[in-house]
């Protein structure tokens, strides 16, 4: 896309988060989606997690606080930030997190973003990048706005589904087709090259791991 994408294909890709459609995520994608469709198990993303998250965390794209809920974190208390542009996501992970009162921020993480003064020890972006529109080299800009936010050693981590240079079977194939189509996904050019283009050319130590569909990353320094 060599135009910016407009503020309605910004919307697109969290629209589909309703409170409706949350109280089913957890069973339906990162069950069986995740598994069966994606062939990345939600247990593989968890365990990366629980290798990189720091004390001091902050999730973009929380979805329903899954990860965050489930994870092995470093405290008892740990601090969590979460950042997303839906009030309704950031609702629904705040209160299955309430045991930790996490702050939450309504943001554009496509435009840099104010967090305040505090920094974190890691920053997660779990299934983020195939929802944000343009290519990966637009959507990557997202990289630049958190590191500011983030210890210089702090790991930025994620995973996302890939369209290029990953496995697909034919139900993959055609679900990423129809979520393109409805706006959900943005993810058509998105390769495991670029992706691992954008982060070398920010990023010192980078790490890029394929489970079927979906590149896990991590980067830091």
């Amino acid at each position: 896309m060599s135009d910016p994408p407009t503020r309605e294909e910004t919307l697109a890709g969290t629209a589909v988060y309703t409170p409706e459609w949350l109280a089913e995520y957890d069973n339906a994608v990162l069950g069986e989606i995740c598994s069966r469709v994606w062939c990345c198990d939600r247990s593989v993303m968890l365990d990366w997690y629980d290798r990189h998250i720091g004390e001091r965390h902050v999730d973009l794209g929380p979805g329903t606080g899954f990860f965050l809920d489930n994870c092995r974190h470093r405290s008892p208390r740990p601090r969590l930030a979460l950042v997303d542009l839906n009030p309704s996501v950031l609702a629904e992970a705040a209160g299955r997190l309430r045991r930790f009162g996490p702050v939450t921020f309504e943001r554009d993480v496509l435009a840099p973003f104010d967090l305040g003064a505090e920094r974190f020890d890691s920053a997660g972006l779990n299934f983020l990048l195939h929802c944000l529109p343009g290519g990966m080299a637009y959507k990557a800009r997202v990289l630049d706005h958190v590191r500011v936010h983030v210890e210089p050693e702090g790991w930025i981590f994620g995973s996302t589904v890939l369209t290029d240079g990953v496995t697909h079977g034919p139900v993959a194939s055609r679900l990423l087709e129809s979520l393109n189509e409805s706006g959900t996904f943005s993810n058509r050019t998105d390769s495991l090259a670029g992706l691992r283009a954008e982060l070398a050319a920010r990023f010192a130590d980078v790490q890029v791991v394929v489970h079927g569909s979906v590149a896990l990353f991590r980067a830091r320094g």
